[in-house]
């Protein structure tokens, strides 16, 4: 299962070239199967969790509210510059922003570890910003978007509580109340998540098959930038404020990778009429893990110097 999941990155790509080939064989898997798709992805990440994780979010308040802080800043910004200098369509810019202004992926929780950055204060970044998603996705999309297309902020905000926050408050729930069960459910959850992921990925390409072909070379190009300025400026903000090494490198990643699954499925649940507006996301997903994947692999064989190995205090706390 371990090697399935970890070469995540070429199943996204195989299956959206199958889609691009044949879009009828992933067409079906659309509406509430995407739905279904993510909520049950984000229903695995609260099987991972624990009520601890909650109560971290209250020892480590500074480093957490920076990360929050600079993911919602940064990446929404992205996401607007980059749509307005490469000029894109506005489905396409819409659906730019939207991806700019999800919570952290889970994939940033691996990349993490891979980097030798520090995985507490990643889970707990990606955790406060999927719970504060209802509120600050909806809001920055109608903030940056609104320009473009009329975005209806209070479905966009009950989607997004529907699919992404209430799983994970489930997941975590039912880890407190059987534990048991759930440890061995659970050891399939990153299995399913890709299988779901790769899923939403083939239903969107398939259903857009023509766009994604016509518009593959300004997508990539406008991914790639929002995630190069993601993780730069994410790592820059944090060194500038003198946070340790395995800090920077944990705000640059949580910054730089988002919720491409959640992005997708709330362009299609939000914007039924504009189905471009999802296209974004699949080139998001595939980019951001390769730039991801790089930069575990640079920061990997970069030891960290020896006061970021000290026991974790929080920068801001202590200031």
């Amino acid at each position: 299962m371990k090697r399935f999941t970890d070469f995540y990155p070429l199943w996204i790509f195989a299956v959206a070239a199958l889609a691009l080939w044949q879009p009828a064989s992933l067409k079906w898997f659309s509406g509430m199967w995407m739905v279904v798709a993510l909520s049950t992805v984000m229903l695995g990440m609260g099987f991972t969790l624990t009520i601890d994780d909650f109560r971290r979010l209250f020892r480590m308040p500074g480093s957490i509210g920076m990360g929050l802080l600079a993911h919602y800043t940064i990446m929404p910004l992205s996401g607007w510059t980059v749509a307005h200098l490469l000029r894109l369509d506005a489905d396409l810019a819409v659906g730019l922003i939207l991806v700019a202004s999800c919570p952290s992926g889970t994939a940033s929780n691996v990349i993490s570890y891979l980097a030798r950055a520090n995985v507490a204060l990643a889970v707990m970044v990606t955790l406060g910003s999927t719970l504060a998603a209802f509120v600050m996705t909806p809001l920055l999309c109608k903030m940056f978007a609104g320009q473009y297309v009329p975005v209806d902020a209070v479905s966009l905000c009950l989607t997004t509580l529907q699919v992404a926050v209430l799983p994970v408050l489930i997941g975590v729930f039912c880890n407190w109340r059987f534990p048991h069960g759930v440890a061995r459910i659970s050891r399939f959850g990153p299995v399913v998540s890709v299988i779901a992921l790769m899923l939403i990925t083939g239903g969107i390409v398939s259903t857009n098959a023509q766009a994604v072909i016509g518009n593959a070379g300004k997508l990539a190009f406008a991914a790639f930038l929002l995630h190069v300025l993601g993780f730069g400026v994410g790592y820059a903000s944090a060194k500038l404020i003198r946070y340790p090494e395995d800090m920077a490198r944990t705000i640059s990643i949580e910054v730089g990778m988002q919720n491409g699954g959640l992005a997708a499925v709330l362009a299609r649940s939000t914007f039924p009429l504009q189905p471009l507006i999802a296209v974004p996301a699949v080139f998001s997903a595939l980019v951001q893990n390769v730039i991801g994947s790089i930069l575990a692999a640079w920061w990997r064989n970069r030891p960290l110097p020896e006061a970021s190995a000290a026991p974790v205090v929080d920068p801001v706390e202590a200031s």
